[in-house]
């Protein structure tokens, strides 16, 4: 059902190149960047806003919170299909983007916190539009990854036979993206879409309100609001708050997600019609409503024409031209590698001379921290496997069974951890383990999502034809798990867990330093070194911490997730 097209054990071996010497330079050299931008910060913000816990202000806190989400979402979706379809189509940029697209996502999104919103608050001195934008770019960040190597996997994995049809049929390259490469990632995408939102909620607390160098930082909002109550220990504000989140997560599956997943189910690749497909009373209401079809008439299906034809109506260049323009799009290509290239080694030796200056004592706490953070990652990405996998498979394998488990899942994916953690907290002291075991249920808690929404994608993606065949043969449940539910999984698994583990890296840092009821509960481990250097100004070690993070992220990328990665491209893509 799942066959290699070509020989998986010369795939599975893992090709070393200029581009991976280069990698840890590039780590290096662009947290460097950030972290010499926060420490030259010299602009100036009014810190003295203070959150209203008074329920009246919450629909306003709320609306404000959605616009930013709304905000991050665009950005990430448009930067996902740009990205991933540049690496996809052009050999060159794959050997830059995807080496790149690990770089970024393994850097946590609160070490982005004193670049990112030092520097705009230096750009608008004075101004609340700085701390906008950068919650903006810090919510953009922990949601386009996952979104962006769920894409390009879903890209990777076209079936050659469809490839080779569109070239038989001269697709132009808008028609074969239109046709073929945008709806193959569709599933994919509007699952990781779900997730990639309910990651923006998660780390909500974190990007309106947060402290830098001593100094406070607070944006009305949502998340700020839940926060304040957590700090306060006002746990009627922090249910209220709470209740407000899950009505708006509710609202937006019922009237935007579950349609989307609903439509998506048409992008399948199948030959017998399922006989259970998601179910959306508002798709349903727009498909059969007058006025949309009126609209999409006159407006959508004239405008999709007219860009088609606008495409397919460009003269072919000649075999000649085309092939001086390759030439100079190559020298362009490697311009700007080599000048990349140059910024990175001079990027690295400045960051090397900061590092220099750091005490002994400062890397024996990195090191010590990463070996405990590292250990937590483990058990969080054990734990999420076993939770998520067969959860994920029934979720995906049953609509009816998704109708009333999904948007129970996303709101679970959605509030806040750190919203209660100071419940958890209290019971955890009372039986013991306090920090130690909460900081692994918060980072399991931040991570898992991204494996089950893969997963739930994964299964639903499998054609239902393979199922009755499986039905017909009688295979056994293990044989089924092991010869069509496993393979037909395992390339979403794999980004699942790719995106899980740099989440959970990422949690640790609101997991293992908390500030609960005026005091500060820390739990040793490299996410909470770098929570304190950050609070602090300390900023060689927050440049050591951040980059031994995300070296870290980038070698277990390197050795173990990325040849299973091309693994399930060569093994266990789709033949139809």
């Amino acid at each position: 059902m799942f066959q290699p097209t070509i020989d998986p054990k010369s795939e599975f071996r893992t090709r070393w190149g200029i581009g991976d010497v280069l990698l840890p330079l590039a780590i290096v050299s662009l947290i460097f960047i950030i972290v010499q931008t926060a420490s030259k910060f010299t602009g100036t913000y009014d810190s003295e806003y203070v959150i209203n816990l008074s329920l009246s202000f919450l629909p306003n806190y709320a609306l404000q919170t959605l616009v930013r989400m709304l905000a991050a979402y665009g950005l990430s979706l448009i930067f996902s299909l740009t990205y991933a379809y540049i690496a996809y189509r052009s050999a060159t940029w794959a050997k830059v983007l995807i080496p790149l697209l690990d770089i970024l996502q393994s850097i946590p999104v609160l070490s982005f916190l004193p670049a990112v919103v030092l520097a705009l608050v230096g750009l608008f001195p004075g101004q609340r539009l700085g701390i906008e934008l950068a919650s903006i770019l810090l919510i953009f960040t922990g949601m386009t990854w996952n979104m962006t190597f769920s894409f390009y996997q879903s890209l990777s994995s076209i079936p050659n036979e469809l490839i080779e049809a569109s070239q038989v049929y001269r697709l132009s390259p808008w028609q074969r993206f239109w046709t073929l490469e945008l709806p193959s990632g569709v599933v994919g995408l509007v699952w990781n879409s779900v997730m990639s939102v309910a990651g923006g909620w998660f780390f909500l607390m974190q990007t309106e309100s947060f402290t830098l160098s001593n100094r406070n930082f607070t944006l009305p909002g949502l998340g700020s609001f839940l926060k304040a109550a957590a700090d306060k220990g006002d746990n009627i504000a922090i249910l209220c708050g709470i209740i407000v989140l899950i009505g708006i997560i509710t609202i937006i599956d019922y009237l935007i997600w579950r349609p989307l997943i609903a439509w998506a189910e048409k992008f399948k690749h199948e030959t017998v019609e399922a006989t259970q497909v998601p179910e959306s009373r508002v798709l349903d209401f727009l498909r059969r409503s007058p006025t949309m079809r009126i609209i999409s008439d006159r407006l959508f299906t004239p405008l999709a024409e007219a860009v088609n034809r606008g495409f397919s109506s460009k003269p072919k260049a000649s075999p000649e031209s085309q092939h001086k323009a390759s030439k100079w799009i190559n020298w362009l290509n490697w311009i700007i590698i080599g000048l990349v290239g140059f910024i990175v080694l001079g990027g690295t030796i400045e960051a090397a001379l900061l590092l220099s200056q750091m005490p002994l004592a400062s890397w024996q706490q990195v090191m010590i921290g990463s070996l405990y953070t590292s250990l937590r990652v483990l058990a969080v990405l054990i734990l999420s496997l076993l939770i998520t996998v067969p959860i994920g498979v029934t979720i995906g394998r049953s609509p009816k069974l998704a109708q009333i488990l999904q948007p129970i899942v996303q709101i679970a994916a959605s509030v806040p951890a750190t919203a209660l953690f100071p419940i958890l907290l209290l019971g955890l002291a009372n039986i013991g383990g306090g920090l130690d075991i909460g900081a692994v249920i918060l980072m399991t808690l931040g991570s898992m999502w991204y494996i089950l929404f893969n997963v739930i994608a994964g299964a639903q993606a499998i054609p239902s034809e393979l199922f009755e065949a499986a039905r017909v043969y009688k295979l056994s449940s293990l044989e089924r798990w092991r010869t069509l539910i496993l393979p037909g999984i395992f390339p979403y698994l794999v980004t699942g867990i790719i995106t899980a583990v740099g989440g959970a890296w990422n949690a640790s840092i609101a997991g293992e330093y908390i500030k609960f009821q005026g005091k500060i509960l820390t739990a040793t481990g490299l996410g909470s070194t770098i929570t304190q250097a950050s609070d602090i100004g300390d900023f060689p070690l927050l440049l050591a911490s951040t980059i031994v993070m995300s070296l870290l992220v980038v070698t277990t990328n390197r050795l173990v997730w990325r040849p299973l990665y091309r693994l399930a491209q060569v093994k266990y893509q789709l033949m139809v």
